[in-house]
This record gives structure tokens, sequence and C-alpha cells, in this order.
């Protein structure tokens, strides 16, 4: 059995693993989805919320886990869980990237955003608020992460969704072969992303290969459109080395 730490992306919270936690514990495992700052329940104010804030928050809850945890990101999550793995190696079993970003060295969540010209995450999909976060249009939700969920799961995740600070957006990670590079990785690629669509999802994969490749055939969100195929990809990555 086996310890998942779930790191959420951009705008969502440690509610969007709900289902998933659950089927992960029936299965024997321990299962932790928490709140990032700013997001969720956390009271950080948006605004100063940074990429060290996120990757602080990580390391200080794997390690407070009884083994290294199989760090899992999603989206945006895949730049906090890369900087984590590079700050705290020692913590951290394997790494998990679902339909996330993959940065190399040097590299922020934008180095790679600006190459994904038909994403539905846009500045036509923003509106940026006075405090200079970012906040999702929950109109173009549908499109750009459920368009595979049901829509009691969409209303719930929209009344969720919380601005965004820049800061983790834009910072670049900083990682070597000696800490980051060591830890086993593997990819969950979702099929009909609309928000990190497949060819950069396989480009990203090209620069840094990742141990393993997945797919399923879901959106963005497959914690909510097919939450028991994702559980099983991660009860299978547990009996990996």
């Amino acid at each position: 059995m086996a310890t998942f730490l779930l790191v959420h992306g951009a705008w969502h919270g440690g509610w969007c693993w709900h289902r998933v936690v659950g089927l992960l514990e029936s299965k024997g495992h321990t299962a932790v989805a928490p709140d990032l700052p700013g997001h969720g329940s956390d009271k950080t104010p948006t605004a100063r919320v940074t990429l060290k804030s996120y990757t602080d928050r990580i390391c200080e809850i794997a390690g407070g886990q009884s083994e290294p945890v199989i760090l899992v990101g999603h989206s945006m999550g895949g730049v906090a869980i890369t900087q984590a793995a590079e700050d705290c190696p020692e913590k951290i079993r394997a790494l998990v990237y679902m339909c996330a970003f993959l940065p190399r060295n040097g590299d922020s969540l934008t180095t790679w955003a600006s190459e994904d010209f038909e994403s539905k995450v846009n500045p036509s999909s923003l509106a940026i608020g006075p405090d200079g976060t970012t906040v999702f249009r929950r109109d173009c939700a549908r499109e750009a992460f459920y368009m595979q969920c049901s829509d009691e799961d969409i209303a719930f995740a929209q009344a969720r969704l919380v601005p965004q600070s820049p800061a983790p957006i834009s910072t670049p990670v900083k990682t070597t072969a000696e800490r980051w590079g060591r830890i086993s990785r593997y990819f969950i690629e979702c099929d009909r992303d609309r928000a990190i669509t497949r060819k950069l999802q396989r480009a990203m994969e090209k620069e840094s290969p990742c141990r393993q490749t997945f797919s399923i055939d879901t959106d963005h969100s497959p914690f909510f459109s097919n939450p028991r195929e994702l559980a099983e990809i991660f009860d299978q990555i547990a009996t990996l080395p």
C-alpha cells in the first residue's frame, strides 16, 4: 500500500479529489488532498501566494506522513510538485503528472502554456482582479475543464473556483538531476483535454521523459469524469518502482 499526496491545479482546491480519495482508501492506500495556500478553505491572501508558498506546504505535508509519498500534480500542480521534489526529495517516492505541466529546469508554466495555441485556457477565458489575481470565467469552465463531467459535478466545481495568484504561474522552477531528476516519474495523458492539449502533453513528455505513460480517454478533469479508472491507474503506479 502507498501514501498519495494529491495536488490540485490553478483555481481549484483539494475538493476536486474527493471521489479519488475515497476510491484509493477503499484499496487500502492513504490519500491526502490538501488545499494549497490561497485555495479552498485556506485563508492566505491570494495576491501574496508564490510558488514557494505551494512547495513549502507540499513538503510540510509530505514530511508529516509515515512514509515517502507518491506525489500527484494536476495541471498547474505539475509545476508545484516539480519544485517540491527538488526541495524535499527524501520525502517523495514517485511523481505523477496527471495532464499536468512538466517543466524543465528554468521553465515556468508560462513557458509551455504559451505554446499551446489550441488551449481553452487563454486570455478570453480570464479576468484580472483588482489585486492582480486571475479569475477564471465560469461560463468558460465547462469547455476548458469539464466537457465530459455531469452537470452536478460542473456546478459543484464552478461554485468553488477561486482567484489564482500569477506568481506560481510565472516563476521558473530550479531543478537538478541529483534531486528532482532521481525520482521516478509517471505521466497520465488525458486524450480529450482542452486545457492542456494532448499535443502539448506529449511535447513536454518528449523533453522530460517519464518512466511510464498512461492514457485515459477523458477531459481535463478525470477526478470527476472517470474517477474509477484514474484510481486504478494510481493503484497500478503504487506497484511500480
